[in-house]
């Protein structure tokens, strides 16, 4: 059976993301992110174009690494303001049937029974289609603001996520049984408590005593997805992921990380394929390759160097505004993310990054490939790094929001679709079900179904 490729959108609830600069672009709307209409808009858009599903990126701290200030980052709109995205899944849900929501929220700051809470919720109002971001954050500026001196350590933030899980596992999977709700009005009992469980958590981090609020949803747990390659975050995944995002400058990064990838869940015990990857990529697209070239020069016009530099320095925890343009980027074993500085340095020895390079590479699309092309060539690009990297699709990033993925719709789907590599409908069911056609739950082998309560 011919391998096909899957799409998911890379946006943010704010007017910048990973185009730095480009909201000055002159046919830019990202400045509507606060109006209810742009994001109706925009997930019909990716429903009618058959994604998997949108993916919402957040942080819960501000880009000050660069200057030692904020000041870079609110001049250049890099990623501030920023609204919450969760708040966003009932809107687009209730716009589509088939459209799923992976959303980005840090464990790191929120107790898991709030949360746990909170993902039910969504995941009963979407019927299913609500996926969860793994993330444990990378911004000091987000533990200050939260009461702290500085965030955990890099490793220590993912042991704390693996108690983090255990606990909103066991609140999902183990709190509720199947029938614990009967509604039966004649008895008068809504719910049998005999099939209510406390969970009885003791941990290192957290102490959760009680029953879970919600009844089961129709997934229980959220479809999981994690980005992170550094070593610590390749462990978490491999025990936790369904599905995971990577990102890099060429095939031969993108492919050792899946590779890795793909490694540690068979370690873990999990079938390697039961993980889909997610390679990050921008499109740039036109009916001819002159226009679709001229479309890339134009955008890069409005590429904002010293705000891609704040959001550099935000990734990685290193001011490189302290360095000169042409420096070469070293790598520097940092507490925020390792991962990013990785993909630009250690990872890639087969290019020199300087300051102003990698800059300008993440201006436009962030830190993957941007492929530029008529439909027939983006399309013979997409084929072969799937092919090359062992990619199960693309986490697609815009230069503009709605052209961007417009774009995509209107050239690159068709011809993906008439050459058998992209879907051409739906199948019904869960966010789960449908990516890997198993039912709605977590696989009997995954740790949140195999985890116990005292």
């Amino acid at each position: 059976m011919t391998r096909q490729i899957r799409f998911n959108a890379f946006q943010m609830n704010a007017a910048g993301h990973q185009s730095p600069g480009l909201w000055t672009h002159p046919r830019d709307t990202s400045h509507r992110y606060t109006d209810p209409d742009y994001w109706i808009e925009l997930a019909q858009l990716l429903e009618a174009a058959k994604f998997d599903a949108i993916f919402l990126a957040d942080v819960l701290g501000v880009y000050d690494v660069a200057g030692g200030s904020v000041d870079a980052a609110l001049r250049g709109g890099v990623q501030v303001p920023l609204a919450d995205p969760l708040a966003l899944v009932p809107l687009m849900a209730g716009a589509t049937k088939h459209l799923g929501f992976g959303v980005t929220a840090t464990l790191t700051y929120e107790h898991p029974y709030t949360f746990a809470r909170r993902a039910s919720t969504l995941d009963h109002l979407t019927r299913g289609r609500f996926g969860w971001n793994i993330v444990t954050g990378y911004l000091d500026s987000a533990a200050r603001n939260l009461g702290l001196d500085r965030q955990l350590g890099h490793d220590e933030r993912y042991d704390l996520a693996d108690e983090y899980l255990d606990v909103v596992y066991k609140l999902w999977e183990k709190s509720w049984d199947d029938d614990a709700v009967v509604r039966d009005k004649a008895s008068r009992v809504y719910t049998d408590p005999s099939k209510v469980h406390e969970i009885r958590h003791e941990g290192t981090y957290f102490r959760v005593p009680g029953i879970h609020l919600s009844e089961p949803s129709p997934q229980r747990t959220p479809l999981l997805y994690q980005a992170g390659t550094s070593p610590r975050g390749v462990q978490f995944a491999a025990r936790h992921a369904e599905c995971t995002f990577v990102s890099g400058p060429t095939k031969e990064v993108v492919k050792r990380n899946i590779a890795q990838l793909r490694a540690a869940v068979g370690t873990a015990g999990r079938d390697p394929r039961s993980l889909l990857v997610y390679a990050q990529a921008l499109i740039v697209t036109g009916a001819t390759e002159e226009e679709a070239q001229a479309k890339y020069e134009d955008y890069r016009r409005h590429i904002d160097v010293d705000a891609a530099i704040a959001l550099l320095s935000g990734w990685t925890g290193v001011d490189f505004t302290r360095y000169a343009p042409d420096a070469t980027i070293e790598y520097i074993d940092s507490e925020a993310g390792r991962s990013a500085l990785a993909s630009f340095s250690k990872a890639d020895p087969s290019r020199t990054w300087t300051v102003r390079a990698a800059a300008e590479f993440i201006g436009l699309g962030g830190r993957g490939p941007v492929i530029v092309g008529t439909p027939e060539q983006v399309a013979d690009a997409l084929i072969a790094w799937q092919d090359e990297t062992d990619a199960d699709g693309f986490n697609l990033a815009y230069a503009l929001p709605c052209e961007s993925m417009h774009d995509v719709a209107r050239h690159i789907v068709p011809e993906l679709q008439r050459r058998g590599r992209y879907r051409r409908d739906y199948e019904e069911g869960t966010l789960r079900h449908k990516l890997f056609g198993r039912g709605s739950r977590l696989p009997v082998e995954h740790p949140g179904r195999l985890v116990a309560i005292d």
